[in-house]
């Protein structure tokens, strides 16, 4: 094979995929639907990208072209019905992601959310200590400005990823759940059937899983040592205690793990949540075998991931972050977060629903979620991979919201909407394209 070729070459995981096999000297290119920093990154690097549904830029080589897909896609999309027509080897993300996997030490994150920066921070631990590692990331990394990184070291961390029971690709040496909350019912169904993936996922780890204490994996999942984190529960293996909180909500603490106490952990991002992924990444890295001084050291000099808890303004009176948070349970876990690093705060929160599916199943989760902020600004669902299902929209969340003051509006109307408002803290919250709005809001935020 000498051409790879991308099918939603825009999308985190397969712009990882494309940057991964043009350092291996393929040729690549590849289709996404619109440009996006993503996108236009890839092209200053080198690789070929465009935005029309049009077989003429597949190469024509089949016999050396490997086409990697996500099944984000369309399946009536006429790029992917040609390669599957012609006889191209064409796989799913996931399956090229097990395949890069194969024959590597690999080191898997899983759960419904805390996955990207657990994984991340996990990645960094390796890279600080200096032995590295190769990381296939869902976020990216500002340490790194990736979400690829690359080592001769032997080893691989990888975002085990639910949706689509694309994690069952994987059969890592180690691995970490984080959650198994009810998500991707469009592909599970219901909660049991969630659970009942995660377990197979866990059936597929060789040597040492660590399972967030409270979820119901058992010796009877796994043949691989069970061992539990959590973030300050001490009947878990890992936790933390000694926490000390400063006022910008950063913390220290003591790591305890089987192998002793760590003392003088900081983590370089805030909030009580980050505290609890730094657990599970350190779990995983001390479990493989990195030394606690190592892993003490890289804690505090992470500085997380675009998109997660990220905070894009702190100053006095204005505040803005902007958090990738699209589950019921993610939106608690950050504003409860928000709340506590800036207590008596007026929160104001901009959500965009991501996925008709999602917002149908979960109306009433979100709604008492986004119930907790002070003043919610609430946007039409992003469709994503979906088309409209009648009788779903904002308005199944919006009814139910009982904050102090709420609006519904289109995400056209954002911008104008926000200067209208007397904000005090703000926080975005999506994962669809609501990211876009992310430098319109600093440089307002920080002019205003």
């Amino acid at each position: 094979m000498k051409n790879a070729y991308f099918i939603g070459i825009g999308g985190i995981g397969m712009s990882a995929g494309a940057r991964y096999f043009k350092s291996k000297g393929y040729a690549v290119s590849g289709y996404d639907k619109t440009p996006s920093e993503l996108t236009q990154a890839l092209q200053k690097e080198g690789i070929d990208v465009h935005y029309t549904d049009d077989i003429g830029y597949i190469p024509r080589d089949k016999d050396n072209t490997l086409v990697v897909y996500t099944p984000a896609i369309p399946a009536d999309l006429g790029e992917l019905q040609f390669v599957m027509r012609e006889g191209y080897r064409v796989v799913k993300r996931s399956r090229m992601l097990g395949e890069i996997a194969d024959g590597m030490h690999c080191l898997a994150v899983s759960g419904t959310h805390g996955k990207t920066t657990t994984s991340t921070l996990l990645a960094h631990i390796f890279t600080e200590s200096g032995s590295g590692c190769n990381a296939f990331l869902g976020g990216i990394s500002k340490n790194y400005d990736s979400n690829l990184l690359l080592s001769d070291n032997n080893v691989i961390v990888a975002e085990a990823d639910e949706f689509d029971r694309s994690f069952l690709q994987l059969h890592p040496d180690y691995a970490v759940i984080t959650a198994m909350d009810a998500d991707h019912l469009d592909i599970y169904g219901d909660l049991a059937h969630v659970r009942e993936a995660f377990k197979a996922f866990a059936g597929q780890v060789k040597k040492g899983l660590i399972v967030k204490q409270g979820l119901d994996i058992t010796p009877a999942d796994t043949k691989a040592k069970i061992l539990r984190y959590s973030y300050d529960d001490v009947q878990a293996d890992f936790h933390a205690e000694e926490l000390k909180k400063d006022a910008c909500g950063y913390f220290s603490f003591t790591l305890v793990w089987p192998g002793g106490r760590i003392e003088g952990c900081r983590v370089g991002v805030p909030g009580w949540v980050n505290v609890e992924n730094a657990v599970a990444a350190s779990a995983l890295a001390l479990s493989f075998g990195v030394a606690p001084e190592a892993v003490r050291k890289a804690l505090a000099s992470f500085q997380g991931t675009r998109r997660r808890f990220d905070i894009q303004v702190n100053r006095p009176g204005r505040v803005y972050i902007d958090d990738y948070a699209h589950h019921p349970n993610e939106l608690s876990a950050a504003i409860r977060a928000i709340r506590e690093m800036f207590p008596g705060r007026t929160l104001t929160a901009v959500f965009q629903p991501h996925l008709y599916t999602r917002t149908r199943d979960f109306a009433p989760e979100f709604a008492a979620a986004l119930s907790a902020v002070d003043q919610l600004i609430l946007l039409d669902i992003y469709p994503a991979r979906e088309e409209p299902i009648p009788g779903v929209s904002s308005d199944l969340i919006f009814q139910d919201v009982t904050c102090r003051r709420k609006i519904l509006i289109r995400k056209e109307e954002l911008m104008e909407q926000l200067k209208k408002e007397d904000i005090d803290v703000l926080v975005t919250f999506g994962a669809g394209n609501i990211d876009r709005f992310i430098t319109p809001i600093r440089e307002w935020m920080e002019t205003k």
